[in-house]
């Protein structure tokens, strides 16, 4: 690869930026429904660029609106061109803000393209001796290479100085014009001549050079071997006129009239302010973060450096923002660390004479079930915390209070069920209280779950984010006082006087963060129902649930990782005959190469870098056709069932409990339904023999059976009732097969003459519908022309009209309210509802649908879990335990005696967790396994 010179002078082709980020992901959307996903990707190429190089000069140079001298010359010039999208116009006067505020000289001339100015640059800084690093991914810059003057696609990380440009055109620098000029370009509509391509212009321009030499002796053309090379002669001057013309249009002008001596070019500092006020507007929590830890904590009331502790009476540190919103009084930040009894008696006494608190636990592990306690923080009013270090034990630390001694005098205050508590992630310090017999009461607000009730899609819901989004302040990171990597220490090594005013700063922080989220809840009467109807009283359920864990047979997952691990070994051996060599099967570059360039499969997709696509869409389409892609299929499967489920289960089995404890996750999915990780139960494959076999393995203890108790079709009933149509509730009512029913209204058939391949044909078309399946999906689905596939929606939609008139009314109600709504009031945001790329915008759309019926199912079954918890509390703890909740299902250990008795009241409780126009069904299962009971 070319040696670029330290420090070149760069040149930064914005528009080639803008256009390129555009159609690259992530397609961002701000939470007021605003495209931002060109401007991160301009500002991230920008950043690398920068980073990379460290250039004392920069520009950035933009096309002006308006045309150009060259559609003075030739007024179709462009004129094939589509006009820009409107969300990417909106986008391009923020990032020109965001550009100035960086530091970087901004360039944009009317009448020129940015191509001119900046070949323009290129030869005017060259000739003063400059070497000129030109930063662009347009071919047509080729032309401006010489030995001071070097091109560099930072998406490809090509480097072309003139060596380079001869190896990737097969001609030098100067004959890159007369190259253009004779294949012209449909994008830019210039003409060029017909019948031109990419190898007779580089045989002419080899064998002869340039256009000038080829008018001078066109006869000679004739004599070159490249097909078609008699008839050139004739062609050239037939169409001289139009190689002129495509010769002037593809010179790239050097005369731009500029006034910009070196000194304007520098890169100048950063508008931090400024910055911080963009990166707020669009939403970019990184480079926010990263603005606000530059800032000089004089100058603002944004927090720059760790607050000061006292052992004594409060101590001032810097000052931190209150509410970010309002931008107004900033808060005094008094953080103490307590080492005496007397000190912490004076905090325990101020907590009991306040109605609400906040606290947090630091501790080893984010492993609820082995962490041990290091300290624990108290906050009662913005700016006030302290921090109770119990187990730093790190060499020389100093003497600290007793742990038990401090749990002992908390544990009443703690246990208060009328003393209510502020949190983040309250679950969580739940379990690491009970470790040491401190049943945690009084769960009253939890920040996090403020914040995703508020909004689910508008942040992420962790303490650093929201405290940046809604506080505009940057907590001090855990990397800050830990490091990073394999080097990085627990809570309990970690110096006192770093460790404490993180610790105060969370309790602090978490207390600012309730007082101004619950107070946007307190403003909607629906999202404070939701929260304090369904989020809030689901913690101890979940908490509860966690700490029982489930009992895995350790001895049958072992078995089931060695039989995979002979099938995966049949299917390379499988592979590598199909593909007569052998390659990795885990290696997409390996793979690429077999399927594509040996075996020449079609390219379906291509990767954001232009490689033929080996993804999961890719490989099932071609395993259609092919048997290579079969087996890849399957060997992925397997190899992921092995390395998620059958290797790693045994070892997540609890030392002290014998049990499989994981996490569920009320604040990530955009739609309200839970998530697990640790394992992640709710991605085990059903649909496969090997992953039900994994499910084989979740097991009843002696004297006990497994209970699977299941909501049928609920997204379906939810359907009927949200749609009110006749047709859907009447079939729920009476408690007909709803796939057989819609078959028989679809098809004109009677009920009790539905075909299986009917029923499966309806069936996709109720869940299709659900999911905002199009036509073709539904083609493709069931295998059948996409014509035949819109003849089945049109009539379901004809059986069934009130579904569409559903459709249709929420689709209205997202785009003018921005959201759709559960039953009970939870919201989807829907930013890109109003998005004017179609693609985008319709994905919103089909969101907008299914939210509102996948959203009120996650709300019936946390309602369930709740009431399901209240019926438990007055039955006998060993007779039933509420183990697991996967997708619509939940999963019991009931004592053998009992199941009769639990089985009618799980499923009565389940039925009755909210009231719909049809009937909600629980189907109840018992075995000795997971499986046999599901």
């Amino acid at each position: 690869m070319p040696a670029i010179p330290e420090n070149p002078l760069v040149l930064v082709d914005g528009s080639s930026y803008l256009f390129r980020a555009y159609h690259s992901p992530p397609h961002l959307t701000n939470s007021k429904g605003e495209p931002t996903g060109a401007i991160y990707g301009v500002i991230n190429m920008l950043n690398s660029l920068i980073n990379r190089f460290q250039p004392s000069h920069i520009v950035v140079i933009f096309d002006a609106k308006g045309k150009t001298f060259r559609n003075d010359i030739y007024a179709d010039y462009k004129a094939n061109r589509p006009p820009m999208p409107d969300d990417l116009r909106s986008q391009i006067a923020p990032l020109h803000e965001v550009i100035k505020a960086m530091g970087l000289p901004l360039i944009s001339i009317e009448g020129v393209e940015a191509d001119d100015v900046i070949g323009t640059l290129a030869k005017q800084l060259s000739e003063q001796g400059q070497h000129v690093l030109i930063s662009t991914g347009d071919k047509d810059m080729a032309q401006l290479v010489n030995d001071k003057v070097t091109l560099i696609n930072t998406m490809t990380d090509t480097i072309l100085d003139t060596q380079g440009v001869i190896d990737k055109f097969g001609i030098p620098p100067e004959l890159i014009i007369d190259y253009l000029a004779l294949m012209g370009d449909k994008v830019d509509n210039i003409p060029g001549l017909p019948g031109v391509g990419e190898k007779t212009a580089l045989a002419m321009l080899q064998g002869i050079g340039s256009i000038e030499q080829l008018y001078q002796d066109p006869e000679k053309v004739a004599t070159l071997g490249f097909r078609g090379a008699k008839s050139m002669p004739k062609k050239l001057i037939e169409n001289k006129e139009a190689a002129e013309l495509s010769y002037t249009l593809a010179t790239i002008k050097l005369d731009v009239e500029l006034d910009l001596p070196l000194e304007k070019l520098a890169k100048q500092e950063a508008d931090n302010d400024q910055l911080i006020k963009l990166f707020g507007e669009l939403e970019f929590r990184r480079w926010l973060a990263e603005a606000l830890g530059k800032q000089d904590g004089s100058s603002t009331s944004t927090k720059s450096s760790q607050p000061k502790l006292s052992t004594g009476s409060p101590a001032t540190s810097s000052k931190i923002q209150g509410d970010a919103e309002k931008n107004t009084a900033a808060i005094e930040a008094d953080y103490q660390c307590i080492f005496d009894k007397a000190t912490f008696n004076e905090w325990l006494a101020q907590l009991q004479n306040v109605d609400a608190f906040a606290f947090d636990t630091e501790t080893t592990s984010l492993n609820y079930m082995d962490a041990e306690l290091v300290g624990l923080s108290f906050a009662i009013e913005a700016g006030k915390a302290a921090y109770v270090p119990v187990a730093h034990d790190y060499p020389d630390a100093p003497e600290q209070l007793d742990r038990d001694w401090v749990l002992t005098q908390l544990k009443p205050l703690l246990e208060d069920a009328n003393k209510a508590k502020i949190g983040q992630n309250l679950k969580y310090d739940a379990h690491i209280l009970a470790n040491y017999d401190i049943e945690l009461a009084g769960m009253e607000y939890d920040s996090m779950l403020e914040s995703y009730v508020f909004s689910s899609v508008g942040s992420r819901h962790d303490m650093d984010s929201l405290a940046l989004k809604y506080l505009g302040h940057k907590n001090i990171s855990f990397e800050e006082i830990a490091g990073k990597g394999a080097k990085q220490l627990t809570f309990n090594q970690i110096p006192i006087e770093q460790a404490a005013p993180y610790a105060a700063e969370d309790a602090d922080i978490t207390l600012r963060l309730h007082q101004t989220l619950f107070a946007k809840l307190q403003a909607d009467n629906e999202l404070l129902n939701v929260y304090q109807n369904i989020e809030k009283p689901l913690i101890p359920v979940l908490k509860q649930m966690e700490h029982q864990g489930v009992l895995i047979d350790i001895h049958q997952l072992a078995q089931q990782s060695q039989d995979i691990a002979i099938r995966l070994s049949q299917l390379e051996q499988q592979a590598y005959e199909i593909a007569g060599e052998t390659f990795n099967l885990g290696s997409p570059k390996q793979l690429q190469g077999i399927l594509f360039d040996k075996l020449n499969h079609p390219i379906l997709k291509k990767t954001p870098k232009g490689a033929p696509s080996t993804a999961e869409e890719v490989l099932q389409e071609l395993a259609h056709d092919f048997p290579l892609p079969k087996v890849i299929i399957e060997h992925r499967g397997l190899s992921k069932l092995k390395s998620t489920y059958t290797d790693k289960l045994p070892l997540m089995v609890n030392n002290r409990t014998g049990r499989v404890h994981t996490s569920y996750h009320q604040a990530v999915t955009a739609t309200g339904r839970l998530s697990s990780t640790d394992p992640n139960l709710q991605n085990i494959p059903i649909r496969t023999e090997d992953g039900r076999k994994v499910r084989h393995a979740f097991v009843a203890p002696e004297g006990y059976k497994v209970l699977a108790a299941d909501y049928s079709q609920i997204e379906l009933r939810i359907m009927a009732h949200l749609s009110a149509d006749k047709g859907l509730v009447d079939a729920f009512s009476q408690g007909l097969d709803i796939h057989k029913a819609t078959a028989a209204e679809v098809f004109d058939t009677p009920f009790d003459q539905v075909t299986s391949d009917q029923r499966r044909s309806a069936k996709a078309v109720n869940f299709g519908l659900i999911y905002g399946m199009s036509a073709f999906g539904l083609s493709r689905q069931l295998g059948i022309p996409r014509g035949e596939a819109q003849k089945y929606m049109d009539l379901y939609f004809e059986r069934y009209p009130g579904v569409l008139d559903y459709m249709e009314r929420t689709r209205e109600q997202a785009e003018q309210n921005g959201y759709v709504s559960t039953l009970n009031g939870r919201r989807l945001h829907l930013p890109e509802i109003k998005a004017r790329n179609q693609a985008r915008k319709k994905a919103a759309e089909r969101a907008a649908i299914n939210a509102p019926m996948q959203g009120t199912a996650a709300d019936i079954i946390k309602l369930a879990m709740i009431n399901m918890a209240k019926a438990l509390a007055e039955q006998n703890p060993n007779d039933i335990r509420m183990l697991m909740q996967v997708h619509d299902e939940l999963v019991f250990e009931v004592k053998e005696s009992f199941v009769e008795t639990a089985s009618s009241l799980i499923k009565q409780t389940m039925e009755q967790a909210m009231s719909l126009d049809v009937p909600l069904v629980v189907e109840v299962g018992v075995g000795d396994n997971w499986q046999q009971a599901h």
